[in-house]
């Protein structure tokens, strides 16, 4: 049983203020709304991962060795500066620099502050848990996706463009800097050295400890292993997720609303079935501890899970093509809660597996190796799309991941 302190309230508001994202039930539309075909959007994808690769393991070591809390509020000043330019630049090549700016923020956030609960849980001795703690707190960033997405569909209705939805999620934004700043001292770990050797000694000598203890932890082929079959399908997953908006969209207009535009009907339909979609999310995470342990073992909760996942998002594919549009959507509106599930699962399997001062870059790894499939996916996905159609595209790609499981499988130790 947890124990609901000041501190497990501030990480639930950083989840609920996180997830004020009033862009994310939007985003595949609001990028069509300005002429950008489905493989452009996967190039804008790709591009953003690209970047938080190239930013990733780097804001691991910085967070590690120079503060998480202060790696934390870099990177929500790196959104705002994103969200800014989407609303007021609306041009391709500038979107290219708001992703640039975005994956930054990523890099920064990723990893760090799940490194930060682990941490408060080590300091209160809660080691065991780890499942239920991380699964409370992610179930308040479900509830603020929740919220968001009937917001966000306001904002579209009242304003009825899809930008404006990226100037409101600046508030949210502000509201996590002067949160992050609250957090106690003791979540702003790094190693400090006494010695009074120059700058760049002391510097050179952190990354040297660090990259040293990270690539020793790389021996463990049960920490590789884990990091590959979260990775895999985290990477799916957030490659196919958003296709769920046109999806929606077009079933969309064949309901008998008739007091609405067809737009309108679209933007009111997405924002109420992410709306549930998320409150549904939110509770997978808050009882992920409990659904695990209906399994053997943690290890047969991630093997299991990743064959279910897959099979799942096969059967979106197909169901879509064979034009069975709201099973497929209620479907992916599983897939959604199932992933609230399999990550607090995941990131316990990760972080039993690699020291505590490495955390950070460990879980930066992780989120490393998933922006590499997407950088492979996303593209891929969109030439699908364009070509294809949703469902063979989601079929297709689901299939790729599916026969590489051998390899990632978990071995019981």
């Amino acid at each position: 049983m947890i124990q609901k302190d000041k501190q497990i309230y501030k990480f639930s508001a950083y989840g609920f203020l996180k997830n004020l994202r009033f862009f994310d039930p939007f985003i595949i539309l609001f990028f069509r709304e300005m002429g950008i075909s489905f493989f452009e959007i996967g190039i804008l994808f790709s591009i953003r991962s690209i970047f938080t690769i190239i930013f990733e393991i780097p804001t691991g070591i910085i967070a590690d060795s120079y503060g998480k809390k202060n790696s934390m509020i870099f990177s929500f000043i790196s959104y705002i500066i994103s969200f800014i330019i989407f609303y007021s630049l609306p041009q391709y090549k500038f979107y290219i620099v708001a992703m640039i700016l975005y994956s930054a923020g990523e890099s920064f956030r990723s990893g760090t502050h799940k490194a930060m609960i682990l941490t408060y849980l080590k300091f209160k001795k809660w080691d065991d848990l780890k499942v239920e703690y991380y699964g409370y707190t992610r179930s308040w960033s479900q509830k603020g996706s929740a919220i968001s997405a009937l917001i966000a569909g306001g904002i579209v209705l009242l304003t009825g463009q899809y930008k404006f939805v990226f100037l409101a999620s600046i508030v949210p934004y502000i509201m996590e800097l002067f949160l992050m700043i609250s957090y106690p001292k003791l979540l702003n770990e790094h190693r400090q050295n006494r010695e009074k050797n120059p700058l760049l000694k002391k510097i050179y000598r952190d990354y040297k400890f660090t990259i040293k203890n990270f690539i020793k932890a790389f021996n463990n082929l049960q920490f590789v292993k884990s990091i590959f079959n979260s990775t895999l399908y985290d990477g799916l997953f957030k490659t196919i997720k958003d296709y769920i908006q046109p999806m929606i969209k077009i079933y969309a207009l064949t309901l008998p609303i008739i007091f609405f535009t067809e737009d309108k009907q679209g933007v009111i339909v997405i924002s109420v079935v992410y709306f549930i979609l998320y409150l549904l999310t939110s509770a997978a995470s808050k009882h992920s501890a409990t659904i695990s342990k209906k399994f053997t073992s943690i290890i047969s909760a991630v093997n299991i899970s990743y064959l279910i996942g897959i099979f799942l998002s096969i059967a979106v594919g197909i169901f879509y093509l064979v034009n069975f549009k709201i099973v497929a959507i209620l479907i992916f509106i599983f897939l959604y809660v199932f992933q609230n599930f399999r990550r607090p699962v995941n990131v316990r399997i990760i972080s039993d597996n690699i020291s505590y001062n490495v955390l950070s870059s460990g879980l930066s790894t992780e989120s490393f190796l998933k922006n590499i499939i997407q950088v492979i996916l996303a593209p891929l996905l969109g030439i699908l799309v364009d070509t294809y159609g949703v469902g063979i595209g989601i079929a297709i790609i689901s299939c790729v991941v599916f026969m590489l499981y051998p390899f990632i499988k978990l071995k019981s130790k």
